[in-house]
């Protein structure tokens, strides 16, 4: 059976996962100068975006038994498709209620953003391949350079048209999610395997190796996101840059580094435990360096090529998990899932946090006049020191999956 387009199907579908996790951030100036929204309820479609993903991530951990695993995968473009339709359209659907209607268009595409988590990644796995390592890495550097063109095309059509047509841009980016659907149909998706009730999927959790191969997503989507969300703040409070380059400059720029990481080894890659103990290791290093340097442009540069050393931790975490678990259905996909979310979801606002009670603090204030910096720089770097502790504390869990290598042979 020829599976090509299945493939499309899935990478078109990741895409439009770059657009449901971009999008929002890059519009928060425009929704807070046209509708007066403020920055906590601006930062809460985040938390939205993230709770409504790992919901849906436990949801199939537990129950992913009582789903038609074919339909759901179908149905997820369309969901995406509902969710930015109502999020684009809300001024003129909610004109006294903005806010609550980009609430209801967040949770829609978010959930998709959910399933497609939970069941892509299984889909790549199920088809015959001669390298379904590479296969994975291939679906999750597609997500990466799909970062890259949203961020790009995003901040260049606002910078052309203005952002009064944000809702133009949203309803253009759907078209993304549409051609995933019709994509997905008249594909035949392979069988995957869920647990025939609750108690198959209790005793899956028993597993040890599971768990350690669920803390590496932690770790590793703590490690990704983190610096992906800071890195245009950084670069703007480093270089005094617009938004729009600091967004091209930094987001974009880590993306590419991301998806050129995951494109390397989907084509040569091997040993992965390797590559993610080295990756982990440099992650670290990068963190340290980006909250000790005052030089810009090593700044740019560090995280570039932070990008490049978080790229494989996802999806080799993954890979990792296929490898050693002797089941590696919907089940482990949906867990792993939830693992990452939560790292994604911590990590950048342990961050936050670390920034904002910095920036008031005495002695914070008169480091920064003895280092020449802002307070907001100085801030900022301590919060990257606390992003530190996520890469650091991984590094003994990386060489131990390393030294313990062995691949299992699946009945």
């Amino acid at each position: 059976m020829n599976y090509r387009k299945l493939k499309y199907a899935c990478y078109t579908t990741n895409i439009s996962m770059s657009v449901v996790t971009s999008l929002s951030p890059l519009l928060f100036v425009t929704f807070r100068n046209m509708y007066g929204i403020s920055y906590t309820l601006l930062g809460f479609l985040i938390l939205i975006n993230f709770v409504t993903q790992l919901s849906v991530d436990l949801l199939f951990s537990f129950f992913s038994q009582r789903f038609n695993i074919e339909k759901t995968v179908k149905i997820t473009p369309a969901l995406t498709i509902i969710g930015l339709c109502i999020y684009a359209l809300c001024p003129l659907i909610f004109p006294q209620a903005v806010y609550p209607g980009l609430v209801i268009g967040t949770i829609i595409f978010s959930a998709s953003a959910g399933f497609c988590e939970v069941l892509i990644s299984p889909v790549i796995a199920s088809i015959p391949s001669d390298n379904p390592e590479r296969e994975m890495s291939k679906l999750h550097s597609v997500y990466a350079w799909g970062v890259v063109f949203v961020v790009v095309f995003s901040s260049l059509f606002l910078l052309i048209f203005g952002r009064n047509y944000w809702n133009y841009l949203t309803i253009i980016l759907a078209l993304i999610p549409t051609s995933a659907f019709i994509l997905f149909s008249g594909t035949k998706i392979p069988e995957m395997e869920t647990p025939s009730k609750l108690s198959g999927a209790l005793s899956q959790m028993k597993d040890k190796t599971l768990w350690l191969c669920v803390l590496m997503i932690f770790f590793g989507g703590a490690s990704e996101v983190t610096m992906a969300q800071w890195s245009s703040t950084f670069l703007e409070q480093s270089l005094g840059i617009s938004k729009v380059w600091g967004d091209i400059l930094g987001v974009a720029f880590f993306s590419v580094m991301l998806g050129l990481g995951r494109t390397l080894y989907a084509k040569i890659g091997k040993n992965i435990t390797l590559i993610l103990m080295f990756g982990i290791i440099g992650a670290a290093l990068c963190y340290l360096t980006v909250a000790i340097s005052n030089n810009p442009i090593l700044g740019l540069l560090t995280c570039a090529i932070t990008g490049f050393c978080v790229s494989m931790l996802w999806p080799g975490s993954l890979i990792v998990a296929t490898d050693r678990l002797p089941s590696t259905g919907v089940l482990v996909f949906a867990l792993m899932a939830a693992g990452g979310d939560l790292g994604a979801s911590v990590a950048p606002q342990l961050i936050g946090i670390v920034t904002d009670i910095s920036i008031k603090h005495p002695f914070v204030i008169s480091l920064a006049e003895n280092f020449h910096l802002s307070v907001e720089q100085m801030g900022l770097k301590l919060g990257m020191l606390a992003g530190l502790l996520f890469p650091l504390l991984a590094i003994p869990l990386y060489i131990y999956m390393y030294k313990t290598t062995k691949k299992v042979q699946k009945p």
